[in-house]
């Protein structure tokens, strides 16, 4: 990709140039720790103690453990590890005005970095904001506790943050990502934007080359076309820009921001010879940083960058959950997109495993699309239980699923069970990856057009979609 301009402006070059700048796929999974990495390596070529202390002290910690609950995903790859990194911006002070009326702080980026047990290979997962999930119950700023509803996946820091504290956001985030995707989160790092604007500021600003003028008041940018070079406010406002560039979604925006820290952690890299860009680079991005209590700090934060500095770039992916617009599903919501089913459950799972999933191959994957809203259903209750199929169907309706019709099963069934009438395997498959452990079957004499859920015993309403 080396001297292509990317498709939102950011100019990609080998070297320096004017301030452009492009690094690996590595950069991009350490650009959160790249500073921690130069740091140690300014130390040992002699720089203070104090230096050291003065930076690890900056970086906050927050303990988590106490708010997660008990019904958590199981690691299934011992010695592997997932990361939650959040990019977060608080709406006190200078950041207020880029959220009216927001009071709590906001997740604009959520990304999830699974490193496998035998630290090969690498996989970053990003997650749009816009993405319509389940928010579990969480425990409020106030001392309250919200109720289980659907919403944007962003939502679930600003409703755990509710009173401004770093711990509430990150457990509800985490027990938010965890409930969707069956993943266990092992650690956490939060970035405040408001660092991001003093890490440029040090680097003297990086250079964009936007194709078309880009003017966005949500934002507070107003940029013409061609190659500039961004400090503070306006870098600020060029990553946060979504509905005046590009095609105005989230995932355009995920794709700028990846190849503007792609820039940072570049120049990041080529100032390590001048102690005063890097102190000042250093000092922003440790005083932003917060993280659980296991990685808050220089020594644990440069053990992970140097676990992931012997991949071979050839072999880190960086993914978005395969999605759709949530306007397929329900008309009415233009605003919002939902996961592409099996491929993100398979996605999911692939990494649980410790599996390797590379761009390609979920690229090739999401060409086979099945929107919820084609798959219907009828609902029956083998389990004898009064009221069982109605509340399964209401879930699978807020799914965006197709409800038929409910009913009893002609008896009761020891197992749930799924079947499909021919022609209607893709379907079956896209509603069996909602439900836990099972397996959709054939069967010749189902009425056309329908698939049939059989919910036995064992199916608890919360398990589905």
């Amino acid at each position: 990709m080396a001297g292509r301009t990317g498709g939102d402006g950011l100019r990609q070059t080998r070297g320096e140039g004017r301030g452009g700048t492009r690094l690996t796929r590595r950069g991009r999974i350490l650009v959160w720790g790249a500073g921690v990495t130069s740091v140690v390596l300014l130390a040992v070529g002699g720089v203070g103690a104090w230096i050291y202390e003065d930076l690890n002290n900056n970086i906050g910690s927050a303990d988590v453990d106490d708010k997660l609950g008990g019904d958590r995903p199981v690691n299934l790859s011992p010695g592997s590890k997932n990361i939650l990194v959040v990019g977060s911006d608080s709406r006190d002070g200078a950041n207020a005005k880029y959220g009216k009326d927001l009071t709590t702080m906001q997740s604009d980026t959520l990304m999830v970095l699974h490193v496998p047990a035998d630290r090969k290979w690498a996989s970053v997962v990003s997650f749009p904001r816009d993405s319509w999930v389940e928010i579990p119950s969480c425990q409020k700023g106030d001392g309250t506790t919200s109720s289980p509803h659907h919403f944007k996946i962003n939502e679930a820091f600003a409703l755990g943050g509710s009173n401004g504290k770093i711990a509430e956001a990150a457990a509800c985030t985490i027990k938010t990502v965890e409930a969707n995707t069956g993943l266990r989160i092992d650690h956490f790092m939060t970035v405040d934007f408001s660092g991001f604007k003093g890490m440029v500021d040090a680097l003297e600003g990086i250079e964009v080359c936007p194709k078309e003028a880009i003017h966005d008041e949500k934002a507070h940018l107003d940029l013409p076309a061609g190659c500039q070079t961004l400090k503070g406010e306006k870098a600020l406002g060029y990553v946060r820009a979504r509905y005046s560039v590009g095609d105005g979604s989230d995932i355009g925006r995920i794709g700028r921001q990846q190849e503007f820290m792609d820039a940072l952690a570049k120049k990041a890299k080529s100032k390590l010879t001048s102690p005063n860009a890097m102190y000042g680079f250093l000092q922003s991005i440790t005083k932003s940083l917060t993280t659980d209590p296991d990685l808050a700090g220089i020594q644990p934060l440069y053990g992970l960058a140097d676990e992931l500095k012997g991949i071979p770039s050839e072999r880190l992916s960086f993914l978005t959950v395969p999605n759709y617009g949530r306007v397929a599903d329900q008309p009415t919501d233009k605003a919002n997109v939902v996961w592409q089913y099996p491929q993100a459950t398979d996605l999911f799972t692939s990494l649980a495993k410790d599996k390797e999933v590379t761009k390609a191959q979920l690229e090739k994957a999401k060409k086979s699309l099945v929107y919820a809203s084609s798959v219907r259903v009828q609902v029956l209750n083998g389990t004898g239980v009064s009221g069982r199929a109605a509340a399964v169907a209401e879930k699978l309706k807020d799914a965006g699923y197709t409800v038929t019709g409910t009913g009893n099963a002609p008896q009761t069934v020891a197992k749930t069970s799924l079947a499909y009438p021919a022609g209607l395997e893709s379907q079956a498959a896209v509603l069996a990856s909602r439900l836990p452990d099972i397996r959709p079957t054939a069967d010749g004499s189902a009425a056309a057009g329908v698939i049939t859920l059989v919910v036995g015993p064992e199916l608890k309403v919360d398990d589905v979609a």
